[in-house]
């Protein structure tokens, strides 16, 4: 493998991808014996001489059975006592191994406590050896990191998803415990950039193994190129299976003025403001919120260009379906005028239901235009004249509702024109001048 780092990586993801016990010893390297190691040693011949100095305690040491480790050895023992900022470990040997908290894990922890039970059974790779006891100093994490090595370097050549559990964020990424220390650049977490990383700290990420290199003790993880691949392969399905008045489930990825884009699970679809609501509605963002997550229902498809029109309407009760129901012939209900046109006013009964008040049914008088009796906005009572739910459309009256005479409006406080400045002739030329025209 070449030395570089992974090149879609920026410089501060590389150096933050560097291990933090990067400067150590070689004998804190993968294991590596020496070339003389190779071969067991054979125990000095009985008749040959007392040595002195090293030579005696290495003499010693085996004619007892007991070979002196050596720095990058895998030892098993037995955890036999837990201290704040380290543990003591039973590996079998003249003296106890002892284990620094900072060798215990990968995981930022306050104390041996947290990550060590007394009495476990585990595997520590040698740092050193040293004085003339044999002191021992170990590292769990490097025995673990070399166990793992070769399944991380199966996982790499195979191009497999990895279990990632997340550690630690730090300056450029995260740090995840998987057997070795794996990083993963914030390029790499989202298909976008992500921002803040403190939130995975403690989830479990599905990742791939884009760079390895065992002698600089890096493995480079990717979470965005797994994401990428699914999403490709969701893609796939759903072109595949996708059909024309099918109910799906989605997620509204974001608004516009003339609609929704709404994500069906790798592939964009678009909800046309006029496929909301059964009712009326000026803006997306009056039915609908980015995130939210829907049920919606194909109205058309484009596979040459790659198009879905969607409907959200469609998957909610059609208020026409039972409007002579609710609003029997001869019944006076309630409703808000939404407009108004030379030929009557159109009142509100529900979201999707308008009925038409015809200018004959405004007042018992004659009525030039409905802004002498309503105005838009305003809530009056009418009575049901006709049903058509075939046609949709329901004839009302507010003449024969009776609620005409509150709303009569006196012929110097008609609305405006538009493009007028909102001026009647009363405002202009005051009460006095009003009382002498009547």
């Amino acid at each position: 493998m070449e030395d570089q780092l992974h090149p879609d990586l920026d410089p501060q993801a590389q150096e933050a991808a560097q291990p933090q016990d990067a400067a150590e010893p070689q004998a804190q390297a993968a294991p590596a014996a020496p070339a003389e190691a190779a071969a067991p040693e054979e125990p000095a011949p009985e008749a040959a001489p007392a040595a002195t100095g090293q030579g005696t305690e290495e003499r010693v040491d085996y004619s007892e059975g007991v070979a002196r480790p050596r720095p990058g050895d895998i030892m098993h023992g037995r955890i036999v006592r837990i201290a704040d900022d380290h543990v003591l470990v039973d590996v079998g040997y003249k003296s106890e191994g002892v284990i620094p908290l900072s060798e215990l894990t990968y995981r930022k922890v306050g104390s041996a406590a947290e990550t060590a039970e007394l009495n476990a059974e585990i595997d520590a790779m040698v740092l050193s050896v040293d004085g003339e006891e044999g002191s021992l100093r170990l590292s769990k994490r490097r025995a673990d990191e070399a166990a793992a090595w070769e399944s991380l370097k199966s996982a790499y050549e195979a191009a497999e998803v990895v279990d990632a559990p997340i550690v630690e964020a730090v300056k450029g990424g995260l740090v995840a415990d998987i057997g070795a220390r794996g990083f993963l650049p914030a390029s790499q977490v989202e298909r976008g950039y992500a921002q803040d990383l403190q939130p995975y700290v403690g989830q479990t990420l599905r990742v791939k193994i884009i760079e390895l290199d065992r002698a600089k003790h890096r493995v480079i993880l990717s979470r965005k190129v797994v994401l990428e691949e699914e999403r490709k392969l969701s893609r796939e399905r759903i072109w595949g299976d996708i059909t024309e008045g099918q109910v799906l489930h989605g997620s509204v990825k974001s608004l516009t003025d003339f609609g929704a884009f709404v994500d069906l699970g790798g592939v964009d679809g678009l909800l046309h403001v006029s496929e909301m609501s059964w009712g009326r509605i000026q803006h997306p963002s009056e039915a609908l919120h980015e995130g939210q997550e829907i049920d919606v229902k194909v109205l058309r498809l484009d596979r040459e260009r790659g198009r879905i029109s969607l409907g959200y309407k469609q998957v909610m009760a059609n208020p026409w379906d039972s409007v002579e129901e609710r609003y029997p012939v001869g019944a006076i209900v309630r409703g808000k005028v939404v407009r108004l046109a030379t030929f009557g006013a159109f009142v509100e009964l529900e979201p999707g239901i308008d009925g038409l008040v015809h200018i004959s049914q405004l007042a018992d008088h004659h009525v030039t235009r409905p802004g002498e009796v309503v105005s838009v906005g305003e809530e009056v009572e009418v009575k049901v004249l006709r049903v058509d739910p075939a046609e949709r459309r329901v004839s009302l009256s507010l003449r024969d509702a009776g609620g005409y005479q509150s709303q009569k409006r006196d012929p110097y406080d008609e609305e405006p024109q538009a493009g007028g400045d909102g001026a009647t002739i009363g405002d202009a030329v005051g009460e006095d001048f009003k009382g002498l025209l009547e």
